[in-house]
Order: C-alpha cells, then structure tokens, then sequence
C-alpha cells in the first residue's frame, strides 16, 4: 500500500486493512474478510492475529456514513482517516463497541475548503472497552467546520476508557463550532474530553524563515506538521 503514503501520507504496519477511498469501500484493496459490509456498517465479527486497520481516505463531498460495531472480543481495532473536500461535506462516524476487552482507536485528519461538518459517536455497550477519536481540521480561508463528538457509556459498563479529542488549525477567516461531549452511567477508568485551537507561534515562523523559506512555504510546512501530530 505504498501509494497511500505517496498520496496521503499514511504510514502502514502490520494489520488487516479495511481500505476506504472517496467515501466508498475498497473491497480488492481490503485484506480482513472476517468482517461483513452492507450500507455503509462494518461488522467486526471475528478477532484477527492482527490489529485491524480501517483506512478511510481521499475526497467526500455530500453525506457520508460510515458505522463500525466491534463485535469480537480482545479485539484491536485502528481507524486512519485523511479527507479533503472542496464542496460541502458531512461525515458521521458511529462505533459501538460490545467486544469485551476490545479498544478502538481513531485519528481523523480532514482539510477543509469549503463547509465541513463531522459528527463521532462512542458507544460503550460492553465492560472493559476502549474508544478513542481525535480529530485533527486544518480550516482553509471562509471555510465553516463544525465538529460533534459524543461518547456514552451505558450502566453496568465498568472499567472502560473513552476520550473525544478536537484540535483545529484556522485561517482567520474561518468560522469554527466544537462540541465534544461525555455521557458517564458507570465508573470508567478514564473518561475525557477536549477542544483546542491551534495557532503557530512566533518562534517557529521566525526559525522557519531563517533557513530561507518563504511565507507561503513556512505556512505549508506548519500546516503539514499540525496535520500529522
């Protein structure tokens, strides 16, 4: 898969891959087949030797859904997303996760031109179970992004971890909504939620046009390295 490093950036390692372009399923470039897929839901049915890797990249534009349910236990699962979009764009992402013992993790990395809105939703439906999702927006000149997360975990599910996490980078043109949520029912073992703003100090404009780079140059090279913390 050395084209979604070229392309994306995206650093592989050893996994079963469930392979996402442009909002649609790549079932040629997908190597799990213990999972099942219909209308835009993956069903994790079966623990894999390996971690699980759902990568979810390209350009979306318009509704887009994808719903993850964690079925297996002791279960692995890693979530890589890199969008783009020019038009106006929604993604939702659900994950429930009623594998004991199994965690998900998720990074969400989106560049926004236009209007983007993108809702997560953290469903801890067994003991003992682990969601996380961060979401990272570079937010382009008059673009709008709204981010929503929410993460709930339901009575009589002890032990779990969950955190919901927004950092974006803004143009100051951009108009920016965030609101990430927790729902507790039971004592979890780590429970979080966080919203930032991120903005380039001095420092580093000043060291980067110091080795001879030009404005633009330094706004692309920080815009990359927010991109990919």
């Amino acid at each position: 898969m050395s084209y979604l490093w070229q392309e994306f950036n995206i650093k592989t390692f050893p996994a079963e891959t469930l392979v996402f372009r442009d909002g649609l399923f790549c079932e040629e470039l997908s190597d799990y087949k213990s999972a099942t897929y219909s209308q835009n839901q993956i069903d994790i049915n079966k623990k894999s030797d390996l971690p699980i890797h759902i990568i979810y990249v390209g350009n979306i534009e318009n509704e887009n859904i994808l719903k993850i349910n964690i079925k297996a236990g002791d279960c692995t699962v890693f979530m890589t997303t890199r969008i783009k979009n020019e038009k106006s764009a929604n993604l939702d992402i659900y994950v429930k996760n009623t594998g004991k013992n199994s965690i998900f993790n998720g990074k969400i990395v989106a560049e926004n031109h236009n209007l983007l809105k993108i809702d997560t939703y953290g469903e801890h439906l067994s003991q003992n179970t682990g969601i996380f999702i961060k979401t990272h927006v570079l937010a382009y000149k008059n673009s709008e992004t709204e981010l929503n997360g929410y993460a709930i975990i339901e009575k009589n599910m002890q032990d779990c971890e969950s955190d919901v996490s927004f950092s974006v980078m803004a143009d100051e043109s951009a108009k920016i909504k965030l609101k990430p949520v927790q729902n507790i029912k039971s004592v979890p073992i780590a429970a979080s939620h966080s919203a930032s703003l991120y903005k380039p100090n001095d420092f580093q404009i000043n060291y980067l046009k110091s080795s001879g780079l030009g404005e633009q140059e330094v706004k692309n090279i920080l815009a990359e390295a927010f991109l990919l913390l």
